[in-house]
């Protein structure tokens, strides 16, 4: 049994199965070595129990080594060491196969790998689900952990495991069904800030938003689609947003002919691992120091180099290269743009907090 058969949810119920085949196995030999000192003692009253105890060993092992038990007049002894060799055999075949099949085939550490996973996974909040394993699914978990964000991948089909931990490493990812509630549950949806159904189905996708959206009402829930008409029933059933790869890639292949300048200015932003810079929001809360000012008069300059671009008000309008006498108020906004780092340091100087986009309108 390899890893990528082992489903990642029910990790204690493999466990309590390994431990049931390898005491069932033990028990098994520790039987045959009982029923062979028995016999043994049987057959010649006068051997010891250590003597009834090393042929019992050396008939089960095939070793060989002569009989210390005489046999020779006990016809009845030799049937019986002969019944216990083939018993003894498979006995011994049994337990090591057993073993060496979640030792070194790797079951017996996917489980404690799956473990502590679920340890990590248990002890995070805020974080962010990412249901699917293609490439698209791949790409926006990338996305995420490169800005840093805390994160849980789902996994759907297990021969794909392995490239998910290596793409994403120090990424916890459970394998299962994206659309069962145990599954979404061990990824700690409860606590969740946001989750992306990125299955390749668009099926699977309107189940899993609908299902996590009865699990967690205040949810951010970001859907992938590839047919269009299905739009309207994916943020029925409680997305957020609907994003369509055939779209996006079109109106990238437009942009690419018509200007490209800007389109490499984007990807030289984004695949830039030395500053990895990238276009984030602030969002000023009801405790943050700064409400009741102007934009003219907070200065983070000197903890970030962070670029301000744009504010949106509450009332959904933006406002673009804001000026300075634009009010500080709750809700506010800001546009920013820097390294994950720079973003950190204004939300902290602000003591903002990060704001879900507003879902646009149906």
């Amino acid at each position: 049994m390899s890893e990528v058969d082992v489903p990642a949810a029910g990790w204690e119920e493999d466990l309590r199965q390994l431990r049931r085949r390898l005491a069932a196995a033990a028990l098994f030999l520790v039987g045959l070595l009982i029923v062979g000192v028995i016999g043994y003692s049987s057959i010649d009253p006068s051997v010891s129990w250590v003597d009834a105890l090393y042929m019992t060993v050396i008939t089960l092992t095939t070793v060989g080594y002569g009989e210390i038990v005489d046999l020779s007049g006990h016809p009845g002894g030799r049937v019986f060491t002969m019944a216990l060799l083939l018993f003894g055999m498979g006995g011994v075949v049994y337990f090591v196969s057993t073993t060496t099949a979640f030792v070194l085939e790797g079951a017996l550490g996917h489980v404690f790998w799956r473990r502590r996973m679920q340890k990590e996974i248990a002890r995070i909040s805020g974080h962010l689900i990412v249901c699917g394993d293609g490439p698209t699914a791949l790409y926006a978990a990338a996305e995420l952990q490169s800005v840093g964000r805390s994160l849980v991948v789902i996994c759907e089909r297990p021969e794909r495991l392995s490239r998910v931990r290596a793409e994403l490493e120090g990424v916890p990812v459970l394998v299962g069904d994206p659309t069962a509630d145990e599954i979404l549950e061990s990824a700690g949806i409860r606590r969740a800030a946001g989750l992306i159904a990125c299955a390749d189905s668009d099926k699977d996708n309107l189940v899993i938003t609908l299902t996590a959206r009865q699990m967690s009402s205040q949810l951010r829930i970001v859907a992938r689609v590839t047919d269009v008409e299905q739009v309207q029933k994916l943020r029925k059933a409680g997305a957020d947003a609907v994003v369509s790869p055939h779209h996006i890639g079109g109106l990238r292949m437009a942009s690419e002919l018509v200007r490209p300048t800007v389109v490499s200015f984007l990807d030289q932003m984004l695949r830039d691992r030395e500053r990895n810079l990238r276009v984030d929001e602030v969002q000023l809360g009801e405790s943050s120091a700064e409400l009741g000012k102007v934009l003219g008069q907070v200065d983070f300059r000197p903890v970030s180099n962070a670029l301000l671009l744009a504010c949106r008000t509450t009332d959904g309008n933006w406002v673009y290269h804001p000026p300075p006498e634009l009010p500080l108020t709750p809700g506010l906004t800001l546009i920013l743009m820097g390294s994950p780092e720079d973003i950190e340091a204004v939300r902290r100087y602000l003591r903002a907090e990060t704001a879900p986009p507003v879902p646009s309108a149906p």
